[in-house]
């Protein structure tokens, strides 16, 4: 079954930086765009960044635009999330998917907390 694992948060202070990861299985990886998500209690999910099958075509979203990369290895089926800069409302839980796949269940997902 189609499954995610992330991986890489934690705590840090602003400013700092932290790179996530997100491992996946169940399907033929290459073949599907792949996003992150981030959720805070009470707020909805909410779409940080897509990255395509391959070459041109990522998109953030307008808060993270400068500060975050997102990035994929199709050979080991994981897509990064690199944050530098990290501001506290950046804090989050964040969770990676295949885009505009609704079936999908989300994975765990990792906190990640930035405060001083």
């Amino acid at each position: 079954q189609v499954q995610f694992v992330e991986s890489g948060g934690g705590l840090v202070q602003p400013g700092g930086s932290l790179r996530l990861s997100c491992a996946a299985s169940g399907f033929t990886f290459g073949f599907y765009y792949m996003s992150w998500y981030r959720q805070t209690p009470g707020k909805e999910r909410e779409l940080v960044a897509t990255v395509p099958t391959a070459g041109s075509g990522i998109n953030y979203a307008d808060s993270v635009k400068g500060r975050f990369t997102i990035s994929r290895d199709n050979a080991k089926k994981t897509v990064y999330l690199q944050m530098n800069s990290l501001k506290p409302e950046d804090t989050a839980v964040y969770f990676c998917k295949r885009t505009n796949q609704d079936s999908d269940s989300w994975g765990q997902g990792t906190q990640v907390t930035v405060s001083s």
